[in-house]
């Protein structure tokens, strides 16, 4: 006799199959995700540090060393030279500030030409270093510079 369509055996295996195809279907899902959101987390670092130069880059150089990070008109961040917290060496002439946001650490610096104080100095050099942790645990930094003239500044005195 002579039966159509599938025995159990062939259904079977064709779950099977299936089954392994849709396996790694959802491993690649998962990989593209966790990709996405990393791709997602650079990002934020790019617009973080970018944002803390062009926030130098704008205010009144009498105000360099103080940070507004709500924009309410109070500096909530006051940069230090004092070997603490993210400063590494106190007394070098780098002033320095952090600030953690969305998984994203962003330290910026500003560092005269000539050692002493940024306010009287002729330029600066205004440096943000966003980090955060990449996959497997590793971490990740964006870095960006830029120059200020200083606007006050009339020459040697």
């Amino acid at each position: 006799m002579k039966h159509d369509g599938f025995s159990l055996i062939e259904v079977m295996v064709a779950m099977v199959i299936s089954g392994v195809a849709l396996m790694g279907a959802l491993g690649a899902v998962e990989i593209s995700s966790r990709h996405v959101q990393q791709g997602g987390l650079n990002n934020k670092a790019i617009e973080l540090a970018q944002a803390r130069l062009e926030a130098k880059r704008s205010i009144r150089w009498q105000s360099l060393l103080e940070d507004d990070l709500d924009r309410d008109g109070i500096p909530e961040t006051f940069m230090a030279d004092d070997g603490q917290g993210s400063d590494r060496t106190a007394s070098d002439g780098i002033y320095t500030a952090r600030q953690e946001r969305d998984g994203v650490t962003v330290v910026w610096t500003i560092e005269a030409e000539r050692p002493g104080l940024p306010l009287s100095a002729a330029m600066v050099m205004i440096r943000a270093v966003a980090s955060y942790s990449g996959l497997n645990g590793h971490k990740r930094e964006v870095q960006m510079a830029t120059i200020r003239a200083n606007p006050n500044f009339v020459g040697q005195q």
